[in-house]
């Protein structure tokens, strides 16, 4: 086998037979390329990014069963959470108070504050604020008394039975006396709108 590149002068494609043995083999080493390439192409390319998809599916499918099996597996854990959860919102929606309870809260506030050694400036409703599955009913307070005073109705109302939040808390000097603070803040408690 001689390659000397005057051999391949003159070659046509009528005469393959007659080729010499180094170009048969370029052409026919040429024919299994393109033969790969576009067998590749037509047959397998295609196949190779259905593959991709099928593989990246496959994993989103493995993660949907781990997470269904974690929670099958643990079902029984699951129900006793939700059973227990539905008691404490029992719990707390006992703690909401109803719209008989709520002048008795006022009362409640007003003694407490009175018990504490403040004295009220003013104790306003103001008006009612509905949320998706709750009401809100703030109250607005202004009071006078000392640093300890405050401390000790905000520490009372928190004890309360029925859920009162405090928020918005403002502390000023009086010109009463060297100890007497203005405290302004609002109180809320909630209630549950099925309740009506």
């Amino acid at each position: 086998m001689n390659f000397d590149l005057s051999q391949f002068d003159g070659l046509e494609l009528d005469d393959i037979g007659q080729w010499p043995i180094a170009a048969k083999l370029l052409l026919t080493l040429f024919l299994c390329v393109m033969l790969l390439f576009m067998g590749y192409v037509l047959l397998i390319s295609d196949k190779v990014t259905l593959l991709g998809k099928v593989s990246a599916e496959e994993q989103a499918l493995k993660q949907q069963y781990d997470s269904k099996y974690h929670v099958a597996a643990n079902l029984e854990l699951f129900k006793a959470q939700m059973i227990e959860t539905e008691g404490v919102f029992v719990n707390q929606l006992k703690s909401l108070p109803n719209s008989h309870e709520i002048p008795g809260l006022l009362d409640d506030i007003t003694f407490i504050g009175t018990t504490s050694g403040l004295d009220f400036v003013k104790l306003n409703w103001q008006p009612e604020i509905v949320k998706e599955i709750y009401i809100e009913l703030p109250i607005d307070i202004e009071v006078i008394g000392s640093y300890h005073q405050f401390g000790k109705f905000v520490s009372e109302v928190a004890g309360l039975p029925r859920i009162v939040t405090l928020h918005d808390f403002k502390i000023n000097i009086t010109q009463l006396s060297a100890d007497a603070l203005r405290l302004k803040l609002q109180a809320k408690t909630y209630r549950y709108q099925d309740a009506e």
